[in-house]
């Protein structure tokens, strides 16, 4: 299991979940991690390198945390996430391989449409969220977390085998491509000046095969992890540069790293694996029983059906909500109180909003604390501070879809 490592950035920005390596804690030292194609990029244009999931990447650029994130929320942003697990699942049986591992409906997927879902085990806990998306070229596109590289592929691969043993007819191929994610508002405008596919044709959650500013068979899929409007581009690794440099050139778009990377999440809502959710916390406590399909649901036929399921109409023991408060920035593990001061759950991630200008948290609580408007506290610097149960998004998200 990869363990958090927090970190600070030059700027104070908190970065409290760096997973460790085999249990150790990773420093930044270079030549333990793996690289990305664009390290030498990021290190040309003053990209600060920590430790994230076994890789060396830039936390941030010489602008600072708060203003790249700002940037992304008004412009759009570049960031390499080039270490994502990108994974294609082959064979007649490709759907039924997939519904074997995931709680969602892989089989009602259009194609080229993709859906977020989860990998869970028989006791219902979460052991990572993927992206799947069902290829017009036959084949499942599958993307997930670089936390759970190692764990996921073993889990995927097992599967191929115990398939393959009783005659199934199912492969599975690591996409050894660099990734790159363009977010933000003007992210369509800059892309569709360097592809000839019409982007308005592409909504969340789609993708495509296209040329990219010159470079032949990118994926572009509308997606991303900032709450806005962007692509995920997987280009192939010895082109990766020629692409950044390119998307580069227009004024509208600036590098941007782990940093702003995590407060735009948070602002979106979105979930940190290995933070707030993890194997021992189930879709339905994650609050993200959205993710099951309806079928899946009747059928009772994905891993930890039998413990998931009968969530969805019972009283939780916890469930995960978003959390806005004044004061001390809300950090990871800090305990929440009941408003009589008994301890009754644990924040999961939270960092000060650039966009709102108060701090924003997720964390778990029992089902009767979880209203939105309840008031709680929050215990920061052993000092108790009135927190209040949001909605989430905390930020609307503004993803491109079709009217």
């Amino acid at each position: 299991m990869l363990r958090a490592v927090s970190l600070v950035s030059p700027l104070g920005f908190r970065l409290s979940t760096l997973p460790s390596v085999r249990g150790r804690p990773l420093s930044c030292a270079q030549d333990v991690l793996r690289r990305t194609p664009l390290y030498d990029f990021h290190l040309a244009h003053g990209g600060k390198m920590v430790a994230f999931a076994g890789w060396s990447l830039p936390v941030q650029y010489q602008e600072s945390h708060i203003e790249s994130h700002l940037h992304t929320r008004r412009h759009c942003s570049l960031f390499d996430v080039s270490h994502m697990l990108q994974t294609e699942i082959l064979g007649r049986d490709r759907v039924k391989l997939m519904e074997s591992l995931v709680v969602g409906d892989i089989a009602e997927l259009k194609p080229n449409q993709g859906t977020l879902s989860l990998f869970t085990n028989e006791t219902g806990g979460i052991l990572d969220d993927l992206i799947v998306t069902n290829t017009s070229e036959g084949y499942l596109y599958v993307v997930s977390n670089a936390g759970c590289w190692d764990k996921d592929l073993a889990l995927m691969q097992d599967k191929v085998k115990e398939l393959q043993n009783k005659g199934s007819d199912v492969g599975l191929q690591v996409v050894d491509n660099a990734l790159l994610a363009l977010q933000g508002p003007t992210a369509a405008q800059v892309l569709q000046a360097g592809v000839s596919d019409d982007l308005r044709k592409l909504p969340f959650m789609t993708s495509a095969v296209m040329e990219v500013f010159g470079v032949s068979g990118c994926r572009v899929t509308r997606c991303g992890y900032t709450g806005e409007d962007g692509v995920e581009i997987s280009v192939p690794a010895t082109e990766a540069v020629h692409l950044a440099t390119a998307l580069l050139k227009n004024p509208e778009v600036k590098l941007a790293g782990l940093a702003a990377r995590d407060s735009l999440r948070l602002e979106a809502g979105l979930c940190l694996y290995g933070n707030d959710i993890d194997e021992h916390t189930t879709p339905v406590e994650g609050s993200l029983s959205w993710t099951l399909g309806k079928r899946r649901r009747s059928a009772m036929d994905f891993p930890g059906a039998k413990v998931i399921v009968p969530q969805l109409k019972g009283e939780l023991q916890k469930r995960r909500v978003g959390l806005t408060c004044e004061g001390a920035p809300v950090r990871a593990h800090s305990p929440i109180l009941s408003t009589d001061g008994t301890v009754i759950g644990t924040v999961t991630s939270g960092c000060p909003s650039p966009c709102l200008k108060k701090n924003v948290a997720m964390g778990y609580v029992p089902s009767k604390f979880s209203r939105p408007g309840t008031q709680l506290l929050v215990e920061v610097r052993r000092k108790q501070q009135m927190a209040i149960v949001s909605k989430m998004p905390f930020v609307p998200t503004n993803y491109y879809t079709l009217k």
